[in-house]
């Protein structure tokens, strides 16, 4: 699973998050959580350093109200989000794919923890003298599972690639043609080996 922010963009995703409105540290985290549907909570001290940095920088200000200190961003801060609007899009674009793998993880995660219940449970009522019967294995179901399997693989795969292609590009990447008809001839490769075995 790759990480929710990649390298530098928790720092513009905070000014971003600044310039909609003064802020505190746990309102910033809040926020934060909220902004990835509770899949993403950061520390503390992941923060607050970074708020440091960003004061250092002149990017924000900070003030006292009462005992909570409120965060606020410059004009030059201002000035950074507007520059880096394709960044905010990308990591936008970034944190939604990655809010859709953790969930299939989530589900995955589920549906494992139901066969282990099942499987509990058929042994808890052999112990008891209430033997289960023992089910033919079923060819079909080993299929659907592989199937299954493959629909978690292609769609894991798929979320990454598109998240590493569209922060690379909101960057400003260059993206040659050449690397995309690369693509496409590797995944042509791997979908005519699948249809050979699965011939065979």
């Amino acid at each position: 699973m790759p990480p929710v922010f990649s390298h530098g963009d928790l720092r513009i995703y905070l000014l971003s998050l600044l310039d909609e409105a003064p802020r505190h540290g746990y309102d910033l985290m809040q926020a934060l959580s909220d902004r990835t549907g509770g899949t993403y909570t950061p520390s503390a001290g992941t923060i607050y350093p970074r708020l440091s940095k960003l004061e250092e920088e002149g990017l924000v200000t900070k003030s006292v109200d009462g005992r909570k200190t409120v965060y606020e961003i410059t004009d030059a801060g201002r000035a950074e989000v507007s520059s880096r609007t394709g960044d905010l899009a990308g990591i936008e674009a970034g944190l939604a794919d990655s809010v859709r793998l953790i969930a299939d993880e989530v589900r995955a995660g589920v549906r494992e923890a139901m066969r282990s219940l099942q499987a509990d449970l058929a042994a808890a009522s052999q112990t008891t003298g209430h033997p289960s019967p023992t089910p033919a294995p079923d060819p079909r179901a080993a299929a659907r599972e592989q199937v299954r399997r493959a629909d978690e693989l292609l769609a894991e795969f798929r979320a990454e690639l598109r998240a590493d292609l569209r922060s690379h590009v909101a960057r400003g990447g260059d993206l040659a043609a050449s690397v995309i008809d690369e693509l496409k001839s590797a995944l042509d490769e791997a979908a005519e080996a699948v249809r050979r075995a699965t011939r065979g």
